[in-house]
């Protein structure tokens, strides 16, 4: 019976990725070497005819423009230190650049396509804005975009802090968790749903998909075998890298965004700026955590899993179903962690490594709120975000995400178990 269900979701595993390439993505070659990058308001419009231009140590230069998009790619014939310029120029008015040094930058490129951001202000005349980034509007409206970047990351954090409490499991794949459910959703609104209706059934879909049947078809298994942890991780990330290249090779390496809400409007709530489709998704990230919390705390299968979490083998001797709360914390995690893939492919792009990107952040929230606890997850993920946001007053916005790992290891100097964890014997 056990090996016609496992036989049962391998078949509908590869029926998913048959469907997600029949979703109107056929398969790609190797992403051509390229710096690419998306340009757009701090309230999230796209700037478009914004010209970016690369020159190669040998004088050759190539250039690209934004789209309607803000998306740019200037291709390139092979790796190198190229010196990448912006034409002030070219921006719109009103529209600045929020460094100086993003006008002109010397970049290494090894080959594949090189992302790069660059910072954009809104007000006053266009052209590099003065050194004005200390403002009190300033500060507002990084504090605020940290909030809602915290809300993403508690998303990811959350499903990996249960993950991780139940089963012990240093899951590296769970990055790909959120590539997954972005590509879902972008396959069903490729075939013709719209987004609204698309990201809730890639979410469920994910739930199920590659939440429960990932547990049923590779992690309990490991489990009845007595898999080490260590093995475990390093089966992770294997994982994480089979799936990431797999997502390139079927759907390309370019960013893709939603046939809806691409571009939208920005509004302004007193200084902050916003768009609306960044409102809408914070509020329902706030109602989705605040649901699993509930769940957690009053539900009969998450008070079981708490009791998993503090003792697996004491619960499992009072007569609660470890695999089935297992099965559980799976199908959570993995419908979380879809979540905020749309929600980040909604508010940036799709891009086939964007977990990746994001994954070494969900384990700086975890760590630093504390290991297995879900509160911990979530203040360790607002706590990020908002100093990811706010580091860029003082250092480029390349080496943000550096800051907070920085912050994370400075707190577990203090307090080594996490803001939220719980001090452990050893030994």
């Amino acid at each position: 019976m056990l090996r016609r269900v496992r036989l049962a979701l391998g078949v509908l595993l590869l029926a998913t990725l048959a469907f997600l390439v029949s979703g109107g993505l056929s398969p790609a070659h190797a992403a051509q070497t390229s710096i690419t990058g998306t340009l757009t308001t701090p309230a999230g419009v796209a700037v478009s005819g914004v010209v970016v231009t690369a020159t190669g140590p040998d004088g050759v230069s190539a250039s690209g423009t934004s789209d309607e998009k803000g998306v740019f790619v200037v291709p390139l014939t092979a790796g190198g230190t190229y010196t990448v310029e912006i034409d002030v120029s070219t921006l719109p008015e009103g529209i600045t650049l929020n460094n100086e040094a993003d006008a002109s930058r010397s970049l290494l490129v090894l080959g594949g396509e090189k992302r790069i951001i660059i910072g954009l202000s809104e007000g006053g005349e266009s052209g590099i804005v003065a050194d004005d980034s200390g403002t009190a509007e300033r500060v507002i409206q990084l504090f605020l975009d940290g909030v809602l970047y915290g809300l993403v990351i508690a998303l990811g954090a959350v499903g990996l802090n249960l993950v991780f409490g139940t089963t012990g499991l240093t899951n590296f794949s769970h990055g790909e968790l959120l590539t997954l459910g972005a590509f879902t959703a972008l396959a069903f609104n490729t075939a013709g749903l719209n987004i609204v209706i698309a990201a809730p059934i890639a979410i469920v879909f994910s739930a199920f998909v590659f939440g429960w049947g990932q547990n049923r078809i590779l992690w309990r298994p490991l489990r009845r075998r007595k898999t080490g942890l260590i093995a475990a991780m390093i089966v992770s990330i294997g994982l994480a890298i089979f799936l990431r290249y797999a997502l390139v090779l079927f759907f390309g390496g370019a960013p893709q965004s939603y046939k809806q809400f691409a571009g939208q409007s920005g509004i302004a709530l007193g200084p902050f700026n916003t768009t609306p489709k960044a409102l809408i998704l914070g509020a329902l990230a706030v109602l989705a955590l605040a649901a699993t919390v509930i769940w957690l705390q009053r539900s009969r299968i998450g008070k079981a899993t708490r009791a998993v979490s503090d003792n697996p083998a004491l619960a499992s001797a009072t007569g609660i179903d470890v695999e089935r709360v297992i099965s559980v914390v799976w199908i959570i995690g993995a419908g979380l962690a879809a979540f905020a893939g749309i929600y980040l492919g909604l508010t940036q792009n799709t891009v086939w490594n964007m977990g990746q990107r994001i994954l070494l952040v969900l384990f700086a929230a975890v760590i630093l709120g504390g290991l297995g606890t879900i509160y911990g997850a979530i203040v360790g993920a607002m706590v990020v975000g908002i100093f990811i946001q706010m580091t860029t007053l003082f250092i480029p916005t390349e080496m943000k995400t550096v800051g907070a790992l920085f912050l994370m290891i400075l707190i577990l100097l203090v307090r080594p178990q996490g803001l939220l964890g719980r001090k452990e014997r050893v030994g």
